[in-house]
């Protein structure tokens, strides 16, 4: 079947088969870009690999612009490779540590071996080369901005549904509203040093973050009366910069604004000690940014308490009294200010508690989850784990290919792609939910699941900004820019999570078609789960795009409303993640809004969402495009029919409101669908920031050399020297035409065309 493979068989002489080896997969995967004779001594080389599985992670990794091919014709886990007899007496007769396979049909060159010593005829990749999956050495260490100080401590929490729904807090009208003191009557009890915000930017990591000792933030307790709670932020996720003591149990928080940057203040993630019970802490966030939030109608803070998860098995649950969302009242001068503010009751004496924005989903706890998935013998056998690219800081963004193998390879080239991505903004991590609600459903053993598998090929990015996750942003990534407005950019080096994500879905494209593409974001000012589209305004797609939504608001009723779904494409969202998709051929593109409140409908109205209601999500998406890809076109067609009804409702009611009338049986599908459509302004939205800041800094450089080499056309500032110049250039050329007209030079001229004077 290979004749490739017999050839080179007989052919090839390997004088050290390992270095051959090596170099070939490690330059194949953009690991190692130097030639042979760079190679280490292969004995000591190999016994390096084998004892630190990290120990080529340190090479060129993410450079090479094709880092990982995605070619899916040619991945032999899609389909089943077969020896001839021949080629079985020829592998035989080759000693197996020599063993090197070159066919270009062939991305492995790695033959597996069963218990009697035969040749599996089954191919992969070497699992060392992607080591950090194995089980024989370490997670990858979080890699952090040396700036960051980074306590020791591992923070882990264990997941947890509460028994009872929990309801939205009910505002009484009555609510407090705390005066904002600062430090001027109050007493700093925990703060960071000052982070580095516009200007500022960033320039190298690494795992810790900032070297030698780290400094104790937390006040010194006076003795066992001291009541003073002891704060901490400096893990992953965490981000509160400063808390002050204005009270015997009244606190001011500052929350520290992604790095790099001055704005973005929403998530927070931060541990409280030394606490006690039955008394009623008040707790204020002073610097929040928007002007509208979850909180003022009815979600409440996430907390955990150690004492109650070591002893009860207790988990996050929602917490607080006397919830008030308003304007800070401080002028400083700059864009205005919001706070939070609420009491709460810690259950224990002494505890350590956690407060939280919504359930934390770190960096950390993505990779133990892809650590079992690589380590299960029977999902690793339908899920590939790749590494996309390296963040800026070095972290590595994972990208899984999740699908069942192909019988021949024209069965695996039909197959159709679907596309999902989570955690672009790192504060929002409600995609993290739903992504692993997807990860369980679609690697189980459950007959929908292998059927999805059979019929398509999933690609996963399940964090696109591990650095910004891993620093606490809400946000940026460690550009100081937001990422889903920049996936046009050409900035390799700036953008990579999204340069490398962008490139690996156009080469998808290139080979196959694409059904869906989804990236999974949380919203702070709406409840329920909702999808953003884009419209088509091709007749041949007419409302085709809204037939996906509508879908799996049929198969999440209680939790996802189609009318908060939108679908226009506004200018200052063209940088998108779901645009640009869009744009590149995807009629299926979407943004799936999570809430981090809950649901106003059917059986969950006015409950929070909890992260299983969330995970259940991922489920839906999966059950949803079965129904949307059912040979059985009834629903698909219902679907439709359903959507022209609602759309001719939406046309008549804003005709009705603008005083007109029209037939809607003849020429309502000749309105373009973007005059109807609502703006998504209710978004959590944030324009461009234009470059990074480092980029910023240079181009005002090249802009002030260009300025001295060419001298500046002085500005005419008024009216009456604008009239003045326009006067004499008016003169200037009367007279240029008067001198052209003068006697003398139309004779000169006719006499120099041959014609006759006069």
């Amino acid at each position: 079947m290979f004749p490739a493979l017999e050839t080179d068989l007989k052919q090839e002489t390997l004088p050290d088969p390992y270095e051959d080896f090596m170099h070939h997969h490690l330059q194949y995967y953009g690991y190692f870009k130097a030639q042979k004779s760079n190679l280490p001594n292969s004995a000591t080389h190999h016994r390096v690999w084998k004892t630190s599985p990290r120990y080529m992670l340190n090479g060129s990794f993410g450079e090479k612009d094709d880092l990982i091919s995605d070619t899916l014709e040619t991945e032999t886990f899609l389909w089943p490779t077969y020896l001839s007899s021949a080629g079985h007496a020829q592998v035989d007769a080759v000693n197996r540590d020599s063993l090197m396979l070159s066919s270009p049909l062939l991305r492995s060159r790695q033959l597996l071996y069963d218990d009697l010593d035969e040749v599996n005829p089954r191919l992969r990749e070497p699992r060392e080369l992607f080591s950090i999956f194995s089980s024989r050495g370490p997670l990858q260490a979080p890699r952090w901005p040396i700036e960051c100080e980074v306590i020791k401590e591992n923070i882990s929490h264990i997941e947890w549904v509460p028994p009872q729904p929990e309801y939205f807090y009910q505002p009484t009208g009555d609510e407090k509203v705390p005066e904002i003191v600062g430090e001027e009557q109050g007493t700093a009890v925990y703060q960071l040093d000052s982070v580095p915000t516009e200007g500022a930017y960033f320039t190298s990591s690494r795992i810790g973050g900032k070297r030698g000792i780290i400094k104790e933030l937390a006040v010194t307790l006076q003795g066992p009366e001291d009541n003073t709670l002891l704060f901490e932020s400096r893990f992953e996720s965490g981000n509160l910069q400063k808390a002050v003591r204005v009270g015997i149990y009244e606190y001011e928080l500052t929350l520290r604004t992604d790095l790099y940057t001055d704005k973005h203040t929403q998530w927070f993630y931060f541990r409280v000690q030394n606490t006690r019970k039955d008394v009623t802490y008040r707790f204020t966030i002073v610097n929040l940014l928007k002007p509208k939030s979850l909180y003022a109608v009815g979600m409440k803070p996430l907390m955990y308490s150690q004492l109650d998860a070591i002893t009860y098995n207790i988990g996050w649950r929602r917490e607080g009294q006397e919830i008030k969302y308003y304007k800070n009242t401080t002028d400083d001068g700059q864009q205005p200010l919001y706070c939070l503010t609420w009491t709460v009751q810690f259950p224990h004496d002494q505890d350590t508690c956690f407060f939280a924005h919504f359930y934390p989903y770190t960096y950390t706890d993505l990779q133990c989850y892809l650590l079992s998935i690589a380590n299960n013998p029977i999902q690793s056998q339908f899920c590939k784990l790749r590494a996309l690219c390296r963040s800026l800081a070095g972290n590595t963004v994972y990208l899984l290919t999740i699908t069942n193998p192909s019988r021949t390879p024209q069965e695996a080239a039909a197959k159709k792609a679907v596309v999902l991505s989570a955690r672009v903004h790192p504060g929002e991590s409600n995609g993290s939910w739903i992504m692993k609600g997807f990860l369980d459903f679609i690697l189980s053993n459950s007959p929908d699941a292998q059927l999805l598998r059979d019929i398509f090929v999933f690609k996963v990015i399940p964090m696109l900004n591990p650095d910004g996750v891993i620093v606490g942003n809400y946000r940026c990534s460690l550009a100081g820019r937001d990422l889903n407005r920049h996936y046009k950019t050409v900035l390799k080096d700036s953008f990579p999570c999204i340069w490398y994500a962008k490139n690996m879905i156009k080469r998808l494209l290139e080979e196959r078609e694409v059904l869906l593409y989804c990236d999974f974001h949380g919203h702070s000012r709406k409840n329920n789960i909702f999808l953003y589209g884009c419209n088509s305004n091709s007749r041949k797609h007419w409302l085709h795009e809204r037939v996906f939504p509508l879908m799996l608001s049929k198969n999440a009723p209680d939790k996802f409303s189609f009318d908060s779904c939108n679908f226009k494409v506004q200018k200052c969202k063209e940088g998108t993640g779901r645009v640009v998709m869009w744009r590149m051929g995807i009629i299926n593109s979407y943004t799936m809004e999570s809430t981090f409140g809950g649901s106003t409908l059917g059986s969950k109205r006015d409950t929070h969402f909890t992260v299983e209601d969330l995970k259940s999500l991922g489920y839906h998406v999966c059950d949803t495009i079965l129904d949307f890809c059912d040979p059985d076109q009834t629903k698909y067609t219902q679907c439709l029919q359903e959507l022209k009804e609602l759309l001719q409702q939406e046309i008549h009611k804003k005709l009705n409101n603008l005083g007109q009338d029209m037939d809607l049986e003849g020429s309502w599908s000749d309105i373009p669908l973007s005059d109807i459509e609502s703006s998504t302004s209710g978004s959590d939205s944030s324009l461009s920031d234009g470059l990074p800041a480092h980029l910023l800094n240079l181009a005002d450089e090249l802009n002030q050399k260009a300025m001295l080499k060419k001298p500046k056309k002085k500005r005419l500032q008024t009216r009456k020297q604008r009239n003045e110049q326009y006067q004499k250039n008016y003169l200037m050329r009367e007279l240029k035409l008067t001198e052209n007209n003068t006697p003398e030079r139309r004779t000169g001229r006719s006499q120099d065309l041959g014609g006759r004077p006069g």
